[in-house]
């Protein structure tokens, strides 16, 4: 009878202790349930149907298209300078002045001699008329009288000279001389550059030269300012090739009215050569790759759905899709890394935006 009642123990606690396992094993499966349907908190965005150019992306350095060094044709004494570094001038502007004294002077002298000797000819001319005097002294006379003119206008153009005016139209590069400096002739002032229209040469690989014409334009960023887009254009292509390093090069010309560039600048040109009018673009970083295929993944019914895609032109972060995927659907364009074909997701909008290149 106690053997009994012992077996009967015995079997209960076992029974207890299998439901307790069971029970276990049930909480941890439910766990695991649970944490396979938390949603997964992504980006979306709907594609933006706008004109979008394949473009061949290159760097350049922008440099001025007119510059010019102001020399001195004269020789003298600074006694004024009228313009610093920065001012903006025009052709025939006064820069500075020499000290114009003994120009002048002998400016004047030269024409005390021409005055002179043009009366004498006037008086000879007269006698000459009459048969009064020989032809070869009329003829030494009026030599003369010529060299003596030719003397004055260059002693003009010297004291003319000790005026320093701008060549071109520009902006004040450098001031090189200071006031009282003594130059010679053939001394550089300052320097000029017209920075309202700037070049960039572009080196074109012989690869992409069929896709390159003049005429064509050229979004350029600088780092000075980043936020802006200046607009430049294909104005020629050099026919030969640069044998150092296989490439053409490209003339392309800047408008700088407002002069937010300035030479020396390292620019990011993005050439368009080909448009496609009304494309549907989504983030570059949309899409992935998988098993091979270019995918992106849109949202339907709070699940992830793959969808593989073929894709077009590439400009400026945005990408063209061409195939698998319409303007109605909603793309995943953040928190996409990791994600499987039916993975519950938690969309957010807010953040989005999609934007033409």
């Amino acid at each position: 009878m106690k053997l009994n009642s012992g077996l009967a123990l015995l079997a209960s606690l076992s029974i207890a202790l299998i439901s307790g396992c069971g029970t276990g094993e049930a909480s941890l499966s439910d766990a695991a349930s649970a944490d396979s349907i938390t949603p997964v908190p992504v980006v979306v965005a709907a594609p933006r149907i706008a004109d979008v150019f394949a473009t061949y992306e290159t760097t350049a350095k922008i440099a001025a298209d007119a510059e010019a060094p102001v020399v001195a044709r004269a020789e003298g004494q600074i006694v004024d300078i009228l313009v610093e570094e920065g001012d903006l001038v025009s052709a025939g502007q006064i820069l500075a002045r020499l000290d114009g004294d003994r120009a002048r002077l002998r400016m004047l002298q030269a024409k005390a001699n021409l005055e002179k000797a043009s009366g004498e000819y006037e008086r000879q001319l007269s006698l000459h008329n009459r048969g009064l005097v020989s032809a070869a002294a009329f003829e030494s006379l009026k030599y003369d009288v010529e060299s003596l003119r030719a003397g004055y206008d260059l002693s003009q153009l010297n004291y003319e000279y000790t005026i320093i005016r701008a060549p071109i139209n520009g902006v004040i590069a450098l001031r090189i001389v200071k006031d009282g400096t003594h130059i010679n002739f053939g001394d550089e002032l300052f320097k000029i550059t017209d920075t309202s229209m700037l070049v960039a040469y572009l080196k074109i690989p012989q690869t992409e030269l069929a896709k390159i014409a003049p005429g064509q334009h050229a979004g350029v960023r600088v780092d000075s300012v980043p936020d802006a887009v200046f607009d430049a254009t294909i104005a020629r292509i050099s026919p030969t090739i640069d044998t150092r390093n296989g490439t053409f090069r490209a003339t392309a010309y800047l408008k700088n009215k407002d002069r937010k560039l300035a030479p020396g600048m390292f620019g990011r040109f993005s050439v368009a050569y080909e448009k496609h009018v009304d494309a549907l673009l989504v983030p570059k970083d949309a899409v992935v790759k998988e098993d091979n295929e270019n995918v992106v993944y849109i949202v339907q019914d709070g699940a992830a759905v793959r969808r593989p895609v073929s894709l077009g032109i590439e400009s400026l972060g945005m990408i063209e899709i061409v195939g698998g995927l319409s303007d109605k659907e909603q793309v995943i364009v953040g928190g996409q890394t990791g994600l499987k074909d039916g993975s519950k997701v938690l969309a957010d909008t807010r953040t989005a935006k999609v934007s033409a290149g």
